[in-house]
This record gives C-alpha cells, sequence and structure tokens, in this order.
C-alpha cells in the first residue's frame, strides 16, 4: 500500500534528517552516508532507527 505523496515529501530521515524516499515496502533513506531502510507495516512507517535495515 503507498504512501501519499504530500506525506512523503514531509517525512524525513531521524538518524541524518536526509529525504526519504520509498521502495517496495521500505523507507530508504537518500542521504550518501546514511541510506537506512525503514519498514512500513500495515501501512504505517515505522521511523526509529533501532527498526531499520543497515545498507548492504
Amino acid at each position: 500500500m503507498p504512501l501519499e505523496a504530500g506525506l512523503l515529501e514531509i517525512l524525513a530521515c531521524p538518524a541524518c534528517h536526509a529525504p526519504i524516499k520509498e521502495q517496495e515496502a521500505e523507507l530508504i533513506c537518500t542521504g550518501q552516508d546514511c541510506g537506512l531502510a525503514y519498514p512500513v507495516r500495515d501501512g504505517i512507517p515505522v521511523l526509529l532507527v533501532d527498526e531499520a535495515r543497515r545498507p548492504a
């Protein structure tokens, strides 16, 4: 279930404050040094650094 475009415009990565983009069932940080992937569960973004997946 995609998130609203207006919501994506105001969300930022909690770790580095860079914009995020939606990719499949995750929100991906666009920061060059960060790149954390945050899960979306039941249409709700879980923007907790402890829940984020580290980049490969």
